[in-house]
């Protein structure tokens, strides 16, 4: 029984460590896209929120939406090279 137990609070444990691993990722990059933009003279208060735009995104050239509390932009990316953005609404 004490086998069991155990097992279960550690499968418990993973599934929790993988959700908080993913959330920190997306809010990572949520971080850093809002950081791109405003040091290319945008306004992004607050990032609320980052989709990737598949049908834009290309390999080494990905694109994504960030919703900001003020704004949202289209943000494309290329290795090397400043980020293009877009005001969207």
């Amino acid at each position: 029984m004490y086998k069991t137990l155990s097992l279960l609070v550690l499968a418990g444990t993973m599934v929790g460590s993988t959700t908080s691993r993913a959330e920190t990722v997306q809010e990572t990059l949520q971080s850093m896209l809002a950081v791109q933009i405003r040091s290319q003279g945008f306004v992004c208060d607050k990032a609320l929120s980052t989709t990737v735009d598949r049908r834009r995104s290309k390999p080494d050239h990905g694109v994504w939406v960030l919703k900001c509390s003020n704004a949202t932009y289209r943000i494309s990316r290329a290795p090397d090279m400043a980020a293009k953005v877009e005001p969207i609404r």
